[in-house]
């Protein structure tokens, strides 16, 4: 049975605290010693002492899911697991420390940046290019996406696919009707909306207690980036007199930060947007206090869910296309996956349990796996019509029962045969087909695969030093001659090698 795992909250160095499921034996530790080698039905076909798979994954909710998928997938694919649920918030800590005492699981999920991709590049993690081929469904995976995991050519992730872009606008559609406003298209009428939904009672209660935006303190996730992408801003880097150049360099990013800094000034948005977590953004639209919420349209789902419960009259809608001046739609895009997958090789010692690890993860890639992994159990959590899945009514159930088993998926349902999806709620099935139009117009990051030993060494702190002035610019702190001092200071403090380094990799890759 599952040997089931949470790490607390805290330092670094937290302790986890390991609560067992009943019965069962296997191994404990975090190898995996067991023989076997490629195959579509588990890690184990071959028979033998059953293996230990470790992981270790973010947790998005304060509980720990319950047992029962983790304990359908063991006996499916004749495994015991030991999955670490590490609070997405301390997660990144929780990383730095297990680096730091040797205590990686079998799998880890991490990031392919920053010390992470120095790690890989030092052989800490086994490269599994070679292998994909030995396995039916790891084979499918989608070249264009395992490509933009690579690292310096070489492929040591897997992943869980995404579409490449799932931003947009989510509002409410009451409050927009109650004040004759109708979707926004541009730039210039989405902020008509956030002026109304400030000043003009647009929940009709006589008082002057509701914001048009409600933000967070997320340049990727929150409002910024996906305003930038419809006003023109690179994604991340761009292109410049044939140079790639990071966007702030553009002059897009200024109109971003005048963009914000105004509905900022005006009270339009929540003063506090740099210090406010995606809970109490999203508190703000549930307790109807903000009309618009810019980020992934598939939150409308959970805000609906929140919203009628306090007033069964609230009601949702999200758009994706929003353009500026006449300009074409453009939004920015991911790499195509969330969550890769990696195996370090001071968890994994040999060639034969990364293959043993490597016949688990195709064995999720098979569609009743992968079903359960993203969609729960058929008749509890989901029915079936029409060859697609619809989601039972309890999102709660779903939240709690389900979607954190949704970070150990491996691949789409391109690649796994996992169903798509039929949402009865009408604004989250049209989400659902924004995102496929959002990929039509997605802008990619064009350094997702170069290299530059200077940005891995100096990442976090260059980029503090852009992080910084652009918040302190749009709360009025920092004019823009000092926001260009700070650029200046970016460069001379290892930026300008960056640029060098990028565009030299970029040249090597034509």
């Amino acid at each position: 049975m599952a040997k089931r795992k949470i790490a607390l909250a805290g330092a670094m160095a937290a302790m986890l605290l390991v609560t067992a499921c009943s019965g069962g034996g296997g191994n404990t530790g975090n190898g995996t010693s067991n023989t076997g080698g490629a195959s579509t039905g588990g890690a184990n076909d071959g028979g033998g002492e059953r293996p230990t798979i470790s992981i270790m994954t973010p947790l998005h909710l304060a509980e720990t899911p319950d047992a029962k998928i983790e304990e359908m997938i063991e006996d499916k694919l004749n495994v015991d697991l030991e999955i670490q649920w590490i609070p997405a918030s301390t997660f990144q800590d929780r990383m730095t420390s297990a680096f730091a005492t040797g205590s990686l699981t079998d799998i880890v999920n991490i990031r392919l940046d920053g010390a992470n991709r120095e790690a890989i590049q030092d052989g800490q993690f086994w490269e599994v290019g070679p292998y994909l081929d030995e396995y039916e469904n790891l084979s499918k995976l989608q070249e264009e996406v395992l490509n933009n995991t690579m690292v310096d050519g070489k492929l040591y992730a897997l992943y869980q696919g995404r579409p490449l872009s799932r931003q947009g606008l989510i509002y409410r559609a009451d409050w927009a009707e109650n004040l004759g406003l109708a979707t926004p298209q541009t730039l210039d009428e989405l902020y008509e909306m956030m002026k109304q939904f400030t000043e003009n009672d647009p929940d009709g209660n006589g008082q002057d207690d509701t914001v048009g935006l409600a933000d967070r303190n997320d340049f990727g996730s929150g409002a910024f980036k996906t305003v930038g992408s419809w006003i023109g801003m690179p994604n991340e880097w761009g292109m410049q007199d044939g140079q790639l150049r990071p966007a702030f360099m553009f002059p897009e990013y200024k109109e971003t930060m005048d963009f914000i800094k105004d509905l900022r000034d005006n009270g339009y948005m929540n003063s506090d947007f740099p210090v406010t977590s995606k809970t109490e953004q999203q508190n703000m639209l549930i307790n109807g206090e903000a009309g618009t919420y810019i980020g992934c349209m598939c939150d409308v789902q959970q805000l609906y869910t929140g919203a009628s419960q306090l007033n069964p009259d609230a009601a949702f809608d999200v758009q994706n296309q929003i353009t500026t001046d006449g300009e074409p739609f453009t939004v920015w895009s991911g790499p195509g996956f969330n969550h890769p997958y990696l195996f370090p090789k001071s968890a994994v010692k040999t060639e034969e349990e990364l293959k043993q690890i490597l016949a688990f993860m195709d064995g999720l890639m098979d569609p009743e796996i992968a079903n359960l992994l993203y969609w729960g159990i058929e008749g509890e959590h989901y029915t079936i019509e029409d060859g697609l899945a619809v989601p039972v009514a309890d999102q709660g159930k779903i939240d709690r029962e389900v979607k954190p088993y949704n970070t150990i998926e491996v691949g789409d349902p391109a690649t796994s045969g996992r169903l798509a999806g039929k949402y009865e709620y009408a604004p989250m099935q049209k989400a659902q087909e924004l995102f496929d139009d959002n990929a039509n117009y997605a802008v990619q990051d064009p350094t997702l695969t170069l290299s530059s030993e200077t940005y891995t060494d100096n990442k976090d702190r260059l980029a503090q030093i852009i992080t910084d002035a652009t918040y302190n610019y749009m709360l009025g702190e920092l004019d823009e001659a000092g926001f260009d001092q700070a650029v200046a200071r970016w460069q001379s403090e290892g930026g300008d090698q960056v640029i060098e380094e990028f565009n030299a990799s970029y040249a090597d890759s034509q």
